[in-house]
């Protein structure tokens, strides 16, 4: 007989881990599958400063520690194995980790996003070591040093401006001729006399032994390639919603789970983070490609598991096993 949980939850970040202590403390029995790199992409940070409570900030990884903590003092069971397959058809609802069934009453999904990358000759080799994907993360490293941000939305215009405040230079790369970020980020990236901006350029290739020295750019006009060195690149190209392995939950034309509000007979709101399938909710970067911060990703934990908790109450009866 396979494990039946009261709440399954599926992922381990911010969102994860505040659904299993909300989950928890309503009594229920919880179990959040961590996977083999838990805590989501506050892992990949330094300091924290815009998460409430800590005056002088904290470190990403410190932050997470002491959510598991939490968490797992509350009674969380946590298991820090990947899931390889689900099935949401029905119920009890499936969840399949190292080839053993794990069944849920309900089924919160908190799997995240990560970032794009360009995908192109060196850049694994290097990451760390001169590419990064995050300023706010290793601005600090490159403070007096030239440096390339890829991209054109908001995120690629919010790089740049991190940047611009300690390297010597930024310099944004677009493969087109615009920007589809919003007017104010372009105003103020324009405006900013430390970012020059090379439109209609791709990077092919980068290159450096133990540590960046430089990329190939190519023209999407004209096709010419031209070699630019450079301390650093951060890329920011947009983000990946880990939603591969769901195969019966709704998703969106970018891949996000589309969170849906259900009411009640009366037209009252009920839920707040359904899915597509009753009885599974969602929380977190997985189904927000807009705002991502560790912040709003905590409170949609929140609401995912008070929203399974009083789901679970009301279909108590239908629910036995």
């Amino acid at each position: 007989m396979s494990s039946i949980y009261d709440i399954l939850i599926l992922g381990s970040g911010p969102a994860g881990l505040t659904a299993g202590i909300y989950a928890a403390r309503a009594g229920r029995k919880v179990l959040v599958v961590a996977g083999t790199k838990w805590g989501g992409q506050l892992m990949l940070t330094t300091l924290v400063e815009n998460y409430p409570g800590f005056s002088d900030g904290i470190q990403g990884p410190e932050l997470m520690m002491s959510m598991r903590k939490q968490a797992e003092r509350l009674g969380v069971e946590i298991l820090s194995n990947e899931f390889s397959q689900t099935d949401f058809s029905k119920f009890p609802f499936k969840v399949i980790i190292d080839e053993e069934l794990y069944q849920g009453k309900s089924v919160i999904i908190a799997t995240g996003a990560d970032n794009i990358w360009l995908d192109v000759p060196g850049e694994l080799q290097l990451r760390g070591k001169g590419i990064s994907t995050c300023a706010t993360c290793d601005a600090f490293f490159f403070k007096g040093k030239e440096v390339i941000v890829v991209g054109g939305g908001d995120s690629a215009m919010e790089e740049a401006l991190v940047l611009s405040k300690v390297a010597k230079s930024v310099t944004i790369v677009h493969r087109r001729d615009k920007f589809k970020a919003s007017f104010a980020m372009q105003e103020r990236v324009k405006t900013d006399p430390k970012i020059k901006i090379l439109w209609n350029k791709t990077i092919t290739r980068y290159f450096g032994d133990q540590h960046l020295e430089g990329v190939f750019l190519r023209d999407t006009v004209t096709n010419e390639e031209e070699q630019v060195k450079t301390d650093g690149v951060f890329v920011a190209i947009g983000y990946k919603p880990n939603t591969e392995k769901f195969t019966d939950i709704a998703l969106d034309v970018k891949g996000y789970v589309i969170k849906k509000e259900t009411r009640d007979e009366e037209g009252l709101l009920k839920y707040t983070s359904s899915t597509s399938q009753p009885g599974v909710f969602v929380a977190g970067d997985v189904q927000d490609y807009r705002y991502r911060q560790a912040i709003t990703a905590a409170a949609e934990g929140c609401r995912a598991a008070l929203d399974a908790d009083n789901w679970l109450s009301e279909n108590e009866e239908d629910l036995r096993v």
